[in-house]
């Protein structure tokens, strides 16, 4: 998902927290939902979120790293999500992340200057028989090469 900043109004950001109050282990699904509604959990969500559940901001900050789907920034209008796990380490997956990181002049984690694309690593799609696998823009791909989703981004 992808979404431009947006402004980050307390009162939204509160009722997020109190619409999850009610359920057991609230955390997640208010970070899922501070993600909808922002396109990242800002920085100005984690005071009144920690607030709110008892934790402090450091055990806030472990959950939201530790989660590779939680942002911390926006993503890019295109999101490229290339899996990192064993079985495609095992088929190239490194060597043709590396080719294509170096093609787009990106890192892991980062986005496109102009916005258009963030690269991010995943870790493990389902395609363990089909990899390198990828994700862009939610499809997931099989069998890829970086020049193959080189093309693919510059669609």
């Amino acid at each position: 998902m992808s979404a431009s900043p947006a402004p980050h109004d307390p009162s939204e950001i509160s009722e997020i927290i109190q619409r999850n109050m009610h359920l057991e282990g609230p955390l997640l699904p208010i970070l899922h939902d501070v993600q909808a509604a922002f396109g990242y959990v800002p920085d100005a969500a984690r005071a009144p979120i920690a607030e709110a559940l008892n934790i402090t901001e450091a055990e806030l900050h472990g959950v939201i790293s530790f989660y590779h789907d939680f942002r911390r920034k926006p993503a890019g209008a295109r999101v490229l999500k290339i899996c990192r796990a064993e079985a495609c380490q095992a088929m190239g997956a490194n060597e043709m992340s590396e080719a294509l990181l170096a093609k787009l002049g990106l890192g892991w984690n980062e986005t496109a200057p102009d916005g258009g694309l963030t690269v991010e690593p995943i870790y493990c799609l389902g395609l363990c028989a089909c990899g390198p696998a990828a994700m862009i823009d939610g499809k997931v791909k099989g069998r890829v090469t970086a020049e193959a989703l080189a093309a693919e981004v510059a669609r």
